[in-house]
């Protein structure tokens, strides 16, 4: 993979963060209120009188049950503004408008064409290839058609915000013309898209048959390759397909056709007819929980345990933070980088169980969905609250138990027999650490005068080789995503005297790892370098 490339991918990666941190939100109202409006689960726990029709709970519950379906029905248009302000390098906003006026153009032509060629007709096209995008009866390009439009308005937008037109124009000129020439380009695609995508369809529908007719072991390979990929930041490329469009599956639920494996659990989530989920869908989101919630704490006890003893209690405050933070909010790569930079073989066999806690749960039919990650709160939420018969949330338990040892026990064999050196194991003099909020505060407030120890953000300008090298800053849940004009003028050294836990480099593209608190980072990164 060329270091344009990644560097173009990494920036693909975080444009998707924006449309994905409105899942767990929208989750959770559509989680609690088609749980609490479920007249089964009403019935179960005798809340008739609470919770019944005409109610005022039922009534609230009801409001959020409609508010979050909202966004997972129209989330190919928040894909489209989100990929457009993400990877546009200035006047983000003009490029977020756009994307929206691309999305409505590109849709609204191909409905003109459908209607033009007597394609609306019921029966005209197989089913399937329609579906509502933004109330525009159109061609069902899902979450692809969404970062299309966002990924082609970007371009346009990079390439034209500061164009000079001549003086009788000029007014139409700079950002003004961004959306005029989008909604141009975006008659022309839709056109063309009136006559490809059909056939692109076709072939997305045959890639996912053959992901599904793979079976256990491609729900394996899913789960390998998905884990493998996060340290190049480019897992959020690699599963977006499969959660979001026909190669995740396709379904009708009540008399729509809904494409994607998360998508077709959350519209399950919504039908009062469900009474069990798809384990087809759910295939590709299952298998976390047991790895989450019982193997990450196994490989965190193995790395205390195996710490020199005079160095435990440290360790023991710096793991058990990361492994909170990995159970209850699914954000994993604070505890998965501890071991990762200093044990790379433990990160292989991690992907490998990660891999076989997949194709486990699709086995066990584990129907469990999630929102943003495998955490306790999604769980819960959208496991255990929707009852056993639906989703089968026990067996992932079953499967999550037996994990633990066996995390505990390999971690602790290779870190002994290869002299591994994870936190609490380094050599004599190396400081035993796991960067945290508080270092980073630490250092942020420490006197610029001090030589020994700059300000964070200054270390990271250094460390990236100076103001001028910096071409664009970004993050995602636990990386700054940095392009460079040089790639030979980074630090990796100095970077890490910032805190950071690691750092991932390919060509340009560079991603360096703080964990949670990195939009603070970012922010101060950000304001040192334009008040410079």
């Amino acid at each position: 993979m060329s270091g344009s490339f990644f560097s173009v991918l990494q920036r693909v990666g975080r444009s998707f963060m924006l449309p994905i941190a409105l899942l767990p939100v929208a989750g959770l109202m559509l989680g609690i209120g088609a749980s609490f409006t479920n007249e089964t689960t009403i019935a179960s726990y005798g809340l008739q009188n609470a919770l019944g029709q005409g109610t005022i709970l039922h009534a609230l519950l009801t409001v959020m049950k409609s508010a979050g379906s909202v966004v997972f029905s129209n989330l190919p248009i928040l894909f489209a503004t989100g990929v457009a302000m993400g990877m546009a390098k200035k006047e983000k906003e003009v490029a977020a408008i756009s994307g929206v006026i691309g999305f409505f153009v590109m849709h609204a032509t191909i409905n003109a064409m459908l209607e033009l060629n007597g394609l609306l007709k019921e029966g005209a096209l197989p089913d399937g290839s329609l579906g509502m995008s933004v109330g525009i009866q159109s061609l069902q390009m899902g979450v692809f058609g969404g970062v299309l439009v966002g990924l082609g308005v970007a371009a346009l937008h990079n390439r034209f915000y500061k164009i000079q037109l001549p003086a009788v124009f000029s007014f139409f000129g700079g950002t003004r013309f961004v959306p005029i020439i989008t909604s141009l380009t975006y008659l022309g695609v839709g056109i063309v898209m009136f006559y490809i995508w059909p056939v692109i369809q076709q072939g997305i529908m045959m890639l996912g048959h053959l992901v599904n007719e793979s079976g256990y072991a491609g729900t394996f390979i899913y789960g390998f390759t998905e884990r493998a990929l996060i340290p190049f930041g480019l897992h959020h490329v690699f599963y977006m397909p499969f959660w979001q469009t026909g190669l995740g599956g396709t379904m009708v639920i009540d008399g729509h056709t809904v494409a994607g494996a998360q998508n077709i659990f959350f519209a399950q989530l919504a039908s009062p007819n469900t009474t069990e989920f798809s384990v087809g869908a759910t295939r590709f989101m299952a298998g976390k929980f047991p790895f989450y919630l019982f193997g990450i704490p196994g490989a965190a006890l193995a790395i205390y345990r195996c710490a020199r003893p005079e160095n435990r209690k440290l360790v023991f405050g710096l793991l058990i933070s990361a492994t909170l933070t990995a159970v209850l909010t699914g954000i994993t790569e604070p505890i998965e980088f501890s071991f990762l930079f200093a044990a790379p073989i433990l990160y292989v066999l991690h992907c490998v169980l990660a891999g076989l806690s997949f194709m486990l749960c699709h086995i066990f039919n584990v129907g469990v969905g999630q929102t943003f990650s495998g955490s306790l709160i999604d769980f819960v939420l959208f496991g255990v609250m929707q009852g056993n018969a639906k989703t089968h949330w026990i067996n992932a338990i079953l499967i999550g138990i037996p994990l633990f040892p066996i995390y505990y026990f390999s971690f602790s064999y290779l870190i002994k027999k290869r002299q591994l050196k994870t936190p609490g194991r380094e050599d004599t003099g190396q400081e035993t650490k796991l960067y945290t909020r508080s270092d980073v505060e630490q250092a942020r407030k420490a006197p610029s005068g001090d030589a020994a120890v700059l300000p964070v953000s200054e270390t990271i300008i250094l460390g990236l080789g100076g103001r001028d090298n910096i071409e664009d800053v970004d993050c995602c849940a636990t990386r700054l995503r940095i392009t460079v004009f040089d790639e030979s003028k980074v630090d990796d050294r100095q970077l890490k005297a910032s805190g950071a836990k690691g750092v991932v480099r390919k060509g340009r593209g560079i991603q360096v790892i703080y964990g949670p608190h990195v939009t603070l980072i970012k922010s101060d990164l950000e304001d040192a370098l334009t008040t410079a």
